[in-house]
C-alpha cells in the first residue's frame, strides 16, 4: 500500500512538473527536422510498422522525456540512441511540439468485441494516460496506438527490458492475455473524439 502511494505521489508530480515546458516551441523548426523520423515513424507521425510508435497526437511532454532518455542512454534502443544524441534540447522541443500538433485519428484494431469487453479492466491505466487515453503531462497517449506496439512495451515492462518505475510494477500483474487485451483496448480508443 505504501509503495502504491509513493508511486501515485511521483506521478502526480511527474504529470504537474512536465505541462509548461514546451511553451516556447518553433514548430515549423520541429517539422523540417522531422524529416529524419519519418523513415520509421511516417509522413506525419503515422506509420504502417507496428515496430515503431505512431508519434502524431502523441504528448509533447512524452516525447521529448523519451527523446531526453535516448539521447542519455536511459533508455536503450540503438537506433533512437543515434538518432537522438546529436539533438540541442531546442531540436527535442521543436520536434515535440511538431508531432504533439498532428492528428491521429486511425484506427488499428479490428476487435471491437475485446476492447469493449476489457474496459473495465483498464480503470489503473486512465489514471495515468487519461479517460480516453489521451495522455496527460509527461504520461504518454495510448489512443490510436498500434496495438503490437503497446503489447510489446507491456512485455517489455513487465520483462524489465524497459525501465519505469510504475510501469514495471503495474505489468508485473498482468498475464499475457491482460497485456492483449489492454492493448487492443487502449488502441481502440480514439482521443481525438473526445
Amino acid at each position: 500500500m505504501k509503495t502504491m502511494i509513493k508511486i501515485l505521489i511521483a506521478l502526480t508530480v511527474l504529470s504537474i512538473s512536465s505541462t509548461n515546458l514546451y511553451a516556447a516551441t518553433d514548430v515549423v523548426a520541429g517539422e523540417k527536422k522531422a524529416g529524419t523520423c519519418a523513415g520509421c515513424h511516417g509522413a506525419k507521425g503515422i506509420n504502417k510498422n507496428a515496430q515503431f510508435p505512431i508519434l502524431a497526437g502523441q504528448k509533447a511532454a512524452y516525447i521529448a522525456s523519451q527523446l531526453r532518455a535516448f539521447k542519455k542512454g536511459t533508455r536503450i534502443n540503438p537506433m533512437m540512441q543515434s538518432m537522438a544524441k546529436n539533438l540541442s534540447s531546442e531540436d527535442i522541443n521543436n520536434l515535440a511540439a511538431y508531432f504533439s500538433g498532428l492528428k491521429n485519428n486511425t484506427n488499428h484494431t479490428n476487435d471491437i468485441k475485446m476492447a469493449d469487453d476489457t474496459a473495465s479492466k483498464a480503470s489503473m491505466c486512465k489514471g495515468c494516460h487519461g479517460s480516453n487515453a489521451e495522455g496527460r503531462g509527461g504520461f504518454p497517449r495510448l489512443a490510436n496506438q498500434h496495438v503490437k506496439y503497446l503489447e510489446n512495451q507491456l512485455k517489455a515492462f513487465k520483462s524489465g527490458d524497459r525501465k519505469s518505475s510504475p510501469m514495471s510494477g503495474i505489468s508485473k500483474s498482468l498475464s499475457d492475455e491482460d497485456i492483449k487485451q489492454l492493448s487492443v483496448y487502449m488502441s481502440s480508443l480514439n482521443a481525438e473524439k473526445k
